[in-house]
């Protein structure tokens, strides 16, 4: 009941006691009475229209009667102009929260003050009774009313609040430490292959939807495992029979493996045998690639060279020319196993190789560059060194000369390829030659680089040590010219080994091309703030991407509940009694959000790859 209808009714009820017309009562109340602090007097309490019930007046005791008519004389006596005739009346309403008493004042017929409060009974009634009076019969019964409600009050509160508790006792707590597969989804095909059950098995048991964790797929339909397992075993009989049956069929899929790489083995024979393969397109061109075609041009030249250098050894018996020999065999042995690793590089990811295999030209590269170290360096060496411990008379150098010539030039013609083809990739990629050629960013084509620019080297220095034992007719610049290009591949040996261990541990991607990928992410809605970022470099230019991610809980929630309309949220709020209800509300959109922060990582996933298509694999992870 608003204040404005309590005083009207005061209002009309007074008119009829003093005879009072209505157009003559007017409304006026004092500042320091203003309807905010009737409000407050009463606590701030709100007052419902609807809440009406009943209205009882209350009229002024005898006593209170005599005083105000003794006033009221004493006021005329003293002859007062300005005196005026002050009644108070009182008001009580039922409401459903309770009894209000509203006092009112008039002073001339007109309402000068209006405090609305909740009435006092139990003090007044004690106050009585402390005098010595009797109580009413009606404050007796107020005070009865008033007693009862409040102890039925008091009573539904205390049994919701011992409901409450004896709920949250039953509450299962979170035992982080207990180990659990019964709240575990499980999809079809695992239901299938690890509990050996069909799909007639399945269609009884409860499904749900989840979503998918590949990206854009629809979403996927799992069991929970306790149903499964428990139909499992419905079905076999008990838990030993199901083990038995799933170590009867492993065994049986090894046989069938095994039986299968037997048949693609003689089916490999017979390709060879028939001269003829089988075309394999990969995502990467292998072979025929820029890298593959560079190796495949330097095993060519090599292997010619090797064969030259070898005869010219044979004649004249230099110790130059044995290390020019050894040199360009090394160099064709270690270029055969770069066109190994090249071609397996491209081998599409398997169960046993989930990343790929395009760390296998950073492999076949340090098996080159260890091969040519022990192989080419020890010999070279070992030949210098008895070359100057035993040294014997020199041959005629004539024909070596001219062997060296085409070594020079088609060594140098090699050259020349694997500079273009680092120049190509280093601008493609935005590279200095120089940075390009450090990092080992083509691993294969470094190798090539490396070997031809040494070969070069090696053949002019080799030439200019057998020109000075002719010259001089002592071998001694001859066995010295071999311990030099011994030293030469040495070195060539270990900057190989260097770049591409340092591939393998795992590279990280250069600076400028992380900074990027960070503020990209960053730059997304739902992150704060990203932490413990890696860029590693896989090889063949793929990378692959790790941060750790501050979500924006307060955006996802946003999110989420732009999708719910929320007068049915607060609906099904509100009639909530108990904390298990509270409880189960909370877990169902709690479960929904954490389904969706799923799909935002996949949308942020998929928007870093369409921007850097060089990212292979992206795993972002949640602070």
């Amino acid at each position: 009941m608003t204040i404005h209808r309590a005083a009207w009714l005061l209002l009309c009820h007074r008119s009829q006691l003093h005879q009072v017309p209505m157009r003559k009562l007017s409304l006026t109340c004092p500042r320091s009475h203003s309807w905010a602090d009737a409000a407050l007097r009463y606590g701030d309490k709100r007052y419902h229209q609807r809440s009406f019930s009943s209205s009882r007046i209350t009229n002024q005791s005898k006593k209170e009667q005599d005083k105000s008519t003794e006033k009221l004389q004493a006021q005329a006596t003293a002859g007062s102009p300005k005196a005026s005739i002050e009644q108070e009346s009182r008001l009580e309403i039922d409401t459903k929260h309770g009894k209000l008493l509203v006092k009112t004042t008039l002073a001339d017929s007109k309402l000068q003050e209006i405090v609305i409060e909740k009435p006092k009974v139990e003090a007044t009634l004690m106050q009585t009774v402390a005098a010595g009076q009797d109580v009413p019969k009606q404050q007796q019964s107020l005070l009865a009313e008033e007693e009862a409600r409040a102890k039925a009050e008091a009573d539904l509160k205390e049994q919701l609040a011992e409901k409450n508790r004896q709920l949250a006792k039953k509450r299962i707590r979170v035992d982080f430490s207990r180990s659990s597969l019964e709240r575990n989804f499980i999809t079809p095909v695992r239901a299938m292959s690890d509990f050996l059950l069909k799909p007639s098995d399945l269609e009884t048991l409860a499904k749900t939807k989840r979503r998918s964790p590949y990206e854009q797929e629809p979403p996927i339909t799992v069991y929970w495992r306790k149903d499964v397992e428990a139909k499992a075993i419905e079905v076999w009989g008990s838990r030993e029979n199901l083990l038995k049956e799933c170590l009867k069929r492993e065994i049986e899929k090894k046989m069938h493996q095994q039986n299968i790489f037997t048949v693609k083995r003689r089916l490999r024979d017979y390709r060879r045998e028939i001269g003829s393969r089988t075309n394999v397109v990969d995502s990467e061109p292998g072979l025929f690639g820029n890298s593959g075609k560079v190796v495949l041009t330097a095993i060519a030249i090599n292997a010619t060279n090797c064969v030259f250098k070898f005869g010219a050894w044979l004649y004249t018996g230099s110790h130059s020319m044995f290390a020019e020999t050894i040199h360009s065999l090394a160099d064709t042995i270690n270029q055969l196993i770069l066109a190994y690793g090249i071609h397996k590089s491209t081998q599409i990811a398997d169960s046993d190789h989930p990343y790929g295999y395009t760390n296998m030209k950073y492999v076949s590269s340090l098996i080159s560059g260890v091969g040519i170290f022990c192989v080419g360096t020890g010999l070279s060496f070992y030949h210098g060194i008895m070359g100057l411990v035993d040294p014997h008379p020199i041959d005629d150098f004539f024909w070596a000369f001219f062997i060296l010539g085409g070594s020079l030039v088609s060594e140098g013609a090699t050259l020349l390829v694997a500079i273009n083809s680092c120049r190509s990739g280093a601008k493609a990629l935005g590279m200095s030659f120089r940075d390009y050629v450090v990092r080992g960013q083509d691993p294969c084509v470094n190798v090539v680089l490396t070997e031809d620019a040494a070969a070069v080297l090696s053949v002019a220095l080799a030439a200019t040590c057998m020109g000075l034992s002719t010259y001089t007719g002592s071998p001694i610049p001859d066995a010295v010219g071999s311990l030099l290009v011994g030293c030469m591949l040495g070195g060539v040996a270990s900057f190989i080994i260097y770049t591409n261990v340092a591939a393998l541990v795992g590279r990280s991607i250069r600076q400028e091309n992380l900074d990027k990928i960070n503020a990209e992410l960053e730059s997304d809605i739902m992150i704060r703030a990203i932490h413990d970022v890696k860029g590693i470099d896989m090889g063949n230019s793929l990378v692959r991407y790790k941060a750790e991610m501050d979500f924006d809980g307060r955006e996802l929630t946003r999110v989420y509940l732009d999708k719910q309309d929320l007068n049915v949220l607060l609906e099904e709020v509100r009639t909530f009694q108990t904390i298990d209800e509270l409880e189960a509300f909370l877990l169902k959109h709690g479960e929904n959000i954490v389904d969706l922060m799923g799909g935002e990582i996949d949308r942020i996933e998929m928007k870093l790859r369409k921007k850097f298509p060089e990212i292979r694999h992206c795993d972002l992870e949640i602070l």
